[in-house]
């Protein structure tokens, strides 16, 4: 390969690792750390406001998961995967920036979470078409290093921006101060919480920004058709002959059923992880950001690890790790509570229970890391080269099909027991039954 040519993949490479860059603050800021534990402070009550929580993040995943292979089968047909990119990047910058109006004492609860979806949905919808374009970027044995890559990347995104936010933006609801003790910048009123509302447009700014190295590096061929009924009939079609032979291809049957129930458990489990330490440990927006800080930190490291395991033995392995790792994590966080620590009660004030939430994040952040990107990588292995962007829009359904069922069963769970640690018990099955399927799972996937 030429200099130029290098060069240019070069180019291309970053360009998309600059869409994970992009991206990444609306799970780090938004589902996680900031936004999802300030609907905590805005309801008062950290049970109901895990359940609702839970119960909106389940109605946009209904969405992706009915959608997402009908809209990767058109791509695939037409071509054109960037114009998709551009509309759903258009809906995760409204309905990120959306969330500034969730203002205390005068909300719609039911218009800021419809928000929040709508830009979730365009998040996830731009992510199918992205990720379809792996197999692009490099020769097959370099994908896993680059998918880590790539997800390190983002991690360190996320992180800057989290730190940013924290340290100037988001202010704690007792004080009115940042994590670095002084008032929301900007002059923005703390009183109004407008320092930690501010995190929707600064989300929705962020990606408007970061993703112009995308749209500038990254090349697709343009495309060879239109949407119209002619074309959405044959890849409808098309789609349905795909799904119809899943059963005959039992190697990508099995792996898109195991990460169904494991990445339904990881977003579970990144969803409702920061609301749960809200409420069960009493933690403020600061303390559950410092908590994302470290989250976000082992999470780059173990991507990036991960992409050089998986290079070296294959995703598969990475998976089984992970999976294994996150049951042993819910596990864990069920025994810890602001009175006792795996069943050994602590003295009142100890900060012993923080210090072993924090390790619970730190696992859950290495964990999730690596399964996620070897995750990317292992769908590329299971795919039809010539149907990548169905093929991703099929894995967005397995990870959206029972989306619903970690947010609505934990909000379920949490409203019969009235517990926020036996809520999460969900978890523990979902991860299970994902590990179980995965030994039908073919590390290269069916014969040709």
């Amino acid at each position: 390969m030429t200099a130029p040519a290098t060069a240019t993949r070069r180019k291309r490479i970053w360009g998309w690792y600059f869409f994970d860059w992009a991206s990444q603050p609306y799970n780090t800021l938004l589902i996680t750390f900031i936004f999802g534990p300030y609907v905590k402070d805005l309801l008062g009550d950290g049970t109901r406001a895990q359940a609702v929580w839970g119960f909106g993040i389940a109605a946009a995943g209904i969405v992706i998961a009915v959608l997402a292979p009908v809209l990767g089968a058109i791509a695939d047909r037409t071509g054109g995967r960037m114009r998709w990119i551009w509309l759903f990047s258009a809906l995760y910058v409204f309905g990120a920036a959306s969330l500034w109006f969730a203002a205390p004492g005068s909300f719609s609860l039911w218009l800021v979470m419809a928000g929040f979806a709508l830009g979730l949905i365009g998040m996830e919808f731009a992510t199918i078409f992205t990720n379809s374009m792996l197999p692009d970027l490099a020769p097959r044995e370099e994908l896993g290093r680059i998918s880590g890559d790539g997800w390190a990347f983002g991690y360190v995104g996320g992180l800057v921006a989290l730190v940013a936010m924290l340290a100037l933006f988001a202010e704690d609801g007792a004080t009115g101060r940042t994590l670095i003790g002084i008032d929301p910048v900007l002059g923005l009123d703390a009183a109004q919480r407008e320092g930690t509302r501010a995190v929707g447009p600064l989300t929705a700014l962020w990606y408007a920004v970061f993703m112009i190295p995308f749209f500038a590096w990254v090349r697709d061929p343009k495309p060879t058709g239109r949407a119209d009924v002619v074309q959405v009939r044959a890849a409808l079609a098309g789609l349905g002959a795909t799904i119809r032979r899943l059963p005959r291809t039992p190697s990508r049957f099995a792996f898109l059923g195991a990460s169904m129930f494991y990445r339904d458990g990881l977003n579970g489990t990144y969803a409702l992880g920061a609301i749960f330490a809200a409420g069960v440990l009493d933690w403020s927006v600061v303390q559950t950001g410092t908590f994302g800080i470290l989250a976000v930190v082992t999470g780059a490291i173990f991507a990036w690890i991960g992409g050089r395991a998986d290079r070296a033995f294959g995703p598969k392995p990475v998976i089984v790790a992970g999976v294994a790792a996150l049951i042993a994590v819910v596990l864990a966080a069920m025994f810890v509570s602001r009175d006792a620590v795996f069943g050994l009660t602590v003295a009142e004030g100890s900060r012993l229970p923080d210090a072993v939430f924090m390790g619970i994040g730190a696992a859950i952040g290495a964990a999730g890391g690596a399964l996620q990107a070897a995750s990317r990588t292992m769908m590329v292995h299971q795919a039809d080269p010539g149907r990548m962007a169905e093929a991703f829009g099929l894995y967005a359904l397995s990870g959206k099909a029972t989306s619903f069922l970690a947010p609505l069963s934990i909000g379920v769970a949490t409203a019969l027991t009235g517990s926020q640690q036996w809520g999460i018990a969900p978890l523990i099955v979902l991860f299970a039954g994902g590990l179980l399927l995965l030994l039908w799972v073919k590390p290269e996937g069916d014969p040709a």
